[in-house]
């Protein structure tokens, strides 16, 4: 079956026909310890859930681990789990990523639903079939490819957000608008993030999510047009494991994912200005959105072989060749390229000359 996204204005009864479709003799909620806080109020009066088991994991990607795999495994074989039983996924990015694995290999796998209640999860890991965690330092580097029976939208969770988890959501929209459309670029470039309105932003995520929906039907295995979705996420990435290795020394706060993408695109728009004739007033004017809304992450030139060693574990790479997504101009699309160490220095250059 294929995986069903519903945009819910009724969470209680869109989640009451899913799991009719879903194999439920057990089921079981996983949040994390800030979504248990603030979410699980919002459906924990469900006649369907009454009987479900509550299973909470730490929050923060710091968290996203073979470790805490392991607990949600334990629950859910405590709480004498089936094959034919459902986890419910409620949460951001890292309770989707981590929770569909688990359930993905959970008995060689069970029925899960996504309910994501970040702007990120929503329009970006609940969506496309990609679950996983972090291993080694490295982001996302072990998981499978497996699509939630069903994905439900509420943008209701959205108001539990500080402004750095919608700013750090919107970034992968703008990524979104940079590989479709000049309109959806442009009506995203013109969004007032500072003071976000809820109404228009789910107009703006409908259509995010289309986008990603087109790619992943196209290509549910990431072998061709879907690379299309890494635009920015080669060198993002790679900002993200440094924050997050930087954490594991220092206790340095780690960058939200978004937040590395967005510097990500900052960075992979100069190299397609570059290499592939990006035009160069539109990377201006996405830039200038980016430096005025995401602010800049500090680094220095001693740090730039140690974010070139991280790009070259990247899981998209062949052979150790560094694999970016650039872009000829909005919407024009040029997967499987590479760059020479010193292109990658100067795109570095570029970044921390904001």
């Amino acid at each position: 079956m294929k995986q069903r996204i519903v945009f819910s204005h009724q969470l209680a009864t869109d989640l009451a026909l899913a799991m009719t479709e879903c194999e439920h003799e057990r089921v079981f909620i996983l949040t994390d310890e800030t979504t248990k806080e603030q979410c699980w109020p919002l459906l924990d009066s469900f006649y369907g859930l009454r009987d479900a088991t509550q299973i909470t994991i730490k929050a923060t990607d710091t968290h996203k681990t073979i470790e805490t795999v392991c607990d949600v495994w334990r629950a859910l074989d405590k709480g004498m789990a089936t094959r034919h039983s459902l986890l419910i996924n409620l949460g951001g990015g890292m309770v989707t990523d981590l929770g569909g694995f688990a359930a993905s290999t959970f008995k060689r796998g069970i029925d899960f639903i996504n309910i994501p209640t970040t702007l990120l999860a929503m329009v970006d890991a609940s969506v496309g079939g990609k679950t996983g965690f972090n291993f080694d330092g490295l982001k996302n580097e072990i998981g499978v490819f497996n699509d939630a029976k069903f994905v439900i939208l509420d943008t209701e969770f959205l108001r539990t957000l500080d402004a750095h988890n919608v700013r750090s959501g919107y970034a992968e929209m703008l990524k979104h608008g940079l590989i479709s459309d000049n309109k959806h670029w442009a009506d995203l470039l013109n969004f007032n993030l500072a003071q976000p309105d809820l109404k228009h932003l789910q107009t703006l995520l409908a259509k995010s999510v289309g986008v990603k929906e087109k790619i992943v039907e196209k290509d549910p295995k990431e072998k061709g047009i879907r690379k299309a979705l890494n635009f920015g996420h080669t060198f993002g990435h790679a900002f993200e494991s440094y924050s997050l290795r930087a954490y594991e020394q220092n206790g340095k706060t780690p960058l939200l994912h978004g937040y590395a993408v967005a510097y990500g695109l900052i960075c992979e728009l100069y190299l397609s200005a570059i290499k592939t004739g990006f035009p160069t007033e539109k990377m201006h004017q996405t830039v200038r959105f980016i430096r005025d809304y995401y602010g800049n992450y500090p680094i220095t030139c001693d740090d730039y072989d140690k974010l070139i060693d991280l790009m070259r574990h990247d899981k998209k790479n062949n052979s150790g060749v560094i694999n970016f997504t650039l872009l000829s101009d909005v919407g024009q699309i040029n997967i499987n390229q590479t760059a020479s160490d010193d292109e990658i220095k100067e795109c570095l250059d570029f970044y921390r000359e904001g």
